[in-house]
């Protein structure tokens, strides 16, 4: 489970791994993630917004009652769209995680939900392996936020031959209105900034009774608002751990090919 030998060194380098813990609950993290979050001879990293806010992903391992190994220490990723603070974090961030890789050390990065789904791991990895092209990077699967979300309201994100779009809120409510006659189901992620116009928009296409809002899901704290309920959020503080899964009655739809089945001539036909 250690390092991996490098092609034509006696130096042994290290795995930068992503480690997937789901949503919030303990009882989703895989037991792959387990495996790994069990060893010892591993350091543990993970994102953290500011150094007066604690991780996410660290606070989900701490509730499943999984040690650390000795060696444990946060990552600084700021909430910022500013492209030139975000590529300074991520390499600071390989500064310090690139010097224990080329030591032999394998290094987890724990990521709330899935380490390939609007993570920090892949910023990391990318730029890490810029920097040392022999360093090995492994990504384990985990439970996204919105599929737990939909298993917590009991309802299907899709059946049959239904459509979902995975869309960041931030692209706004004009992005919005281009995907419904499209989507079945809307995944609006990082719906926080954008709460209030949000809520009027959902009013305002009349779609407020298929949606719903989940707030940490998994985590003690959770909150889950569905329909009407939703319009108590306004002026309200939103985490930034939130989401909304809205299904649509608006989407149109057109001819549909059923699939591989094969069509028999009327000429060889048996009937």
């Amino acid at each position: 489970m250690g390092g991996v030998r490098a092609k034509g060194f006696h130096m042994i380098v290290g795995r930068l791994i992503g480690v997937s813990l789901g949503p919030g609950d303990p009882g989703l993290i895989t037991r792959a993630a387990w495996a790994q979050l069990e060893r010892r001879d591993t350091v543990w990293t993970y994102p953290t917004r500011s150094t007066r806010t604690p991780s996410y992903a660290f606070d989900i391992v701490a509730r499943a009652e999984l040690s650390p190994p000795a060696e444990h220490l946060p990552l600084l990723f700021p909430m910022t769209h500013d492209e030139e603070k975000l590529l300074r974090s991520w390499h600071r961030a390989a500064d310090t995680v690139l010097p224990m890789l080329q030591a032999g050390r394998d290094v987890l990065f724990l990521v709330e939900g899935d380490a390939s789904t609007y993570a920090t791991f892949g910023h990391l990895a990318r730029t890490v392996k810029a920097r040392d092209e022999r360093i090995a990077v492994d990504t384990l699967a985990g439970v996204n936020a919105f599929n737990a979300a939909a298993a917590a309201l009991g309802q299907p994100l899709g059946e049959q031959d239904d459509t979902i779009a995975v869309v960041p809120a931030a692209y706004g409510v004009s992005a919005l209105d281009r995907l419904l006659p499209e989507f079945d189901t809307l995944v609006l992620m990082k719906v926080k900034p954008l709460i209030e116009d949000l809520l009027d928009w959902l009013q305002r296409r009349e779609l407020l009774q298929g949606a719903a809002f989940i707030e940490r899901c998994g985590a003690p704290d959770e909150r889950v608002l569905r329909g009407a309920e939703m319009l108590s959020l306004r002026g309200q503080k939103v985490s930034y751990l939130s989401l909304m899964l809205v299904h649509s009655h608006l989407r149109i739809r057109g001819e549909r090919i059923r699939g591989c089945l094969k069509k028999t001539s009327p000429e060889t036909s048996d009937d």
